[in-house]
């Protein structure tokens, strides 16, 4: 946790272990940079105090393993570690030190769990989707999976995307979805080691021809254009499991056939870049930006004016409830409007706490939902 007053004249004289007594947000090294920073803090201090009591609804999920994941002392390695997933597979980039030992510019595609099956979707779901999921909860018991799977840390991608469609239908933004379904998808980072989990769309949306244009610059120029098709669900770890009879064993899962259901392609750059020539064949449904971090990076000024022009319904993420108003007061004085859908929990964030955070507010991944 950082000092709060980092930055004053004086440089930080040690950890950041004197809280704010009113918000309990946010913490200082010493009482002279708190004393020094309040006059910038009274004017969040009030609104950070609200946010905080609503941490209890943020932090509560279904799992066996909330307690643990939820706890700032509980570091993401430990967690992995235990749950026998730490730096392999899909897994690879959900901490530190696995994220420094391999780069997104790989496009060997990663197409397993490594977990058992009972643990993760591999196969198809046993029953239709009901109407409409609305929790973790729903989720599982749908798909069959015990509330002790780690699956949800991973499959919260797919999922985010399933509840962003639902809101823009709900608010109608958007149409009900027929058979296809065009998504421009902002910003991918962790994802791009992780596509094999955007065949979960597969039940998420059955029927459903999904194309996905993921747009961003973490994308490496190498990989510009590459197109993935997905045809079937990540494979779990176990060789006798029927899910590694379901499909091609050459292809494993990936194929490169133009008759699947999903299809990725990648796109290196920042959005208003390539926007033109992204829709020369076909224009989106809708766009999403997920963990956006639209207050905190420039480059998404001229994407908002595109959005502005454009009037595609569009749906972001961000890690943490200021981080979401900081986005909406950013996204409304650049576009001259109000947001379409108000900032709110996503109930499929990621139930794994982020430990790199500036505040002392709960932050999870795809945390919170908000939209133009």
């Amino acid at each position: 946790m950082e000092c709060a007053g980092k930055g004053s004249r004086t440089p930080c004289g040690g950890a950041a272990t004197r809280r704010c007594p009113s918000c309990r947000a946010v913490a200082y090294c010493s009482l002279s940079h708190q004393i020094s920073h309040r006059s910038v803090h009274k004017r969040e201090c009030e609104r950070l105090k609200q946010q905080m009591k609503r941490a209890d609804v943020l932090n509560d999920f279904p799992f066996t393993f909330t307690q643990q994941s939820t706890e700032i002392q509980e570091t993401r390695c430990s967690f992995l570690i235990r749950h026998g997933s730490h730096c392999i597979g899909m897994w690879i980039y959900e901490c530190k030190c696995g994220s420094s030992a391999i780069g997104f510019d790989s496009s060997r595609l990663i197409d397993g769990w490594d977990l058992p099956s009972q643990l993760c979707p591999c196969k198809g779901p046993s029953s239709p989707i009901p109407k409409l999921l609305t929790s973790w909860k729903d989720y599982y018991e749908w798909r069959s999976i015990p509330l002790n799977s780690p699956a949800a840390l991973i499959l919260h991608w797919p999922l985010t995307i399933y509840w962003a469609i639902q809101l823009a239908t709900l608010e109608s933004l958007l149409p009900e979805i027929s058979n296809e379904l065009q998504i421009h998808y902002l910003g991918p980072e962790k994802e791009l080691l992780q596509l094999a989990v955007f065949g979960e769309l597969l039940a998420l949306f059955p029927g459903v021809k999904v194309h996905i244009d993921l747009v961003g610059p973490a994308i490496p120029l190498h990989r510009d254009g590459e197109k993935i098709h997905l045809n079937t669900y990540g494979q779990c770890n176990q060789m006798d499991c029927q899910c590694k009879y379901s499909i091609d064993s050459h292809n494993k899962g990936i194929t490169k056939y133009h008759s699947c259901a999903i299809t990725l392609r990648l796109h290196a750059g920042y959005y208003h870049d390539r926007y033109r020539e992204l829709v020369k064949d076909s224009s989106p449904h809708i766009i999403i930006a997920p963990n956006a971090g639209i207050a905190a990076y420039t480059s998404w000024l001229p994407t908002l004016d595109l959005l502005k022009e454009i009037k595609v319904p569009a749906v972001f993420s961000d890690y943490c409830e200021e981080a979401s108003h900081l986005a909406a007061s950013c996204m409304s004085s650049v576009t001259g409007n109000a947001l379409k859908i108000q900032i709110q929990i996503n109930p499929f964030r990621q139930p794994l706490r982020i430990e790199e955070s500036a505040l002392f507010l709960p932050c999870y991944s795809n945390c919170f939902l908000f939209g133009l």
